[in-house]
């Protein structure tokens, strides 16, 4: 009998007992994300408890159907645990299975058949715009090397200043340099052209005036100190470094800069199709979580300064 009231044999504990070893010494996963696994796992065999009516064993398992496993996430769901609960639970039972058909002890095909629930998209956490431009100047602060700095501030002015990826200013060239326009290759290798704005191009000119290395035309123009292709961890360290300074949220990221672009627009009301373009997304209903954003500003903005808010 486990202390959550059901009884496992021995057997199946071992087993259970086995595949938390692996996921502590193979996968090196953290002690919470091992308890709240165990967890999960424990609320599942509470459940099948109930339609075994006594101890639970491999052959209980072995004839499992996708019924049995939706039923679980229904009872779950109905004792208010959120998609995301229920991915986490989901994704530590297949990995329970998955150990036991690796070790021969049984293969079950129901979990296959069984679909992650759905999460929730989450709105992105822009800067406001007095964050952006103070994120944007402290590059220079934070490098006593000119043309780290000017590099480091150029990739971050174009996450800002034109809306782009991260991977897509460092993946930059000259040739994409088309005067007043940038040329993009995004997601999927689809093209887009974005309005070089005077403060992104002094900032790209200015990197390119200190850059000591000799860049072809069709070679990514951002570097690293030993000339190699500049890798996007270390600007998103140069923002961690520059979140402290700030005293900027943890949600503060070169992607939140991309963010802030496409909220700032809107909010000085941009259409909403241009901002579609100028961020290379391939459906408007992507584009579209901009405006929610800019309708909590609203609301937030009327709670604190209406009378009846």
């Amino acid at each position: 009998m486990t202390d959550t009231g059901f009884a496992i044999a021995e057997p199946l504990r071992l087993h259970i007992d086995g595949w938390k070893r692996e996921l502590s010494t193979a996968r090196r996963l953290s002690p919470k994300t091992l308890e709240a696994y165990g967890r999960d796992l424990d609320q599942f065999m509470a459940f099948l408890s109930g339609h075994v009516g006594g101890t639970i064993d491999v052959a209980d398992l072995k004839t499992l159907r996708p019924a049995d496993l939706r039923a679980f996430l229904a009872s779950r769901r109905k004792a208010d645990a959120g998609s995301r609960t229920l991915a986490r639970s989901l994704s530590g039972i297949k990995s329970f299975f998955t150990y036991l058909e690796r070790s021969g002890i049984l293969a079950l095909e129901a979990l296959s058949v069984v679909r992650t629930p759905k999460l929730p998209r989450g709105l992105p956490k822009p800067l406001s715009a007095r964050e952006a431009k103070a994120a944007i100047g402290m590059p220079a602060e934070l490098d006593d090397r000119p043309w780290v700095a000017a590099r480091d501030a150029a990739a971050i002015a174009l996450c800002y200043g034109s809306g782009l990826r991260i991977s897509e200013a460092l993946a930059l060239t000259r040739a994409d340099l088309n005067g007043p326009t940038l040329r993009i290759t995004g997601k999927g290798n689809k093209v887009r052209l974005v309005p070089l704005i005077a403060p992104v191009r002094a900032a790209i000119e200015e990197y390119l005036r200190l850059c000591p290395f000799g860049l072809e035309p069709g070679e990514p123009i951002f570097r690293g100190v030993r000339g190699g292709v500049l890798s996007p961890r270390l600007i998103q360290l140069r923002v961690e470094q520059m979140r402290g300074i700030l005293g900027l949220p943890a949600s503060a990221t070169p992607h939140a800069l991309r963010h802030s672009f496409a909220t700032h627009l809107l909010a000085k009301g941009g259409d909403l199709r241009a901002i579609q373009e100028l961020l290379g997304h391939a459906s408007l209903s992507t584009t579209q979580i901009y405006t929610h954003i800019d309708s909590e500003r609203l609301l937030e903005a009327y709670r604190s300064a209406h009378p009846r808010g």
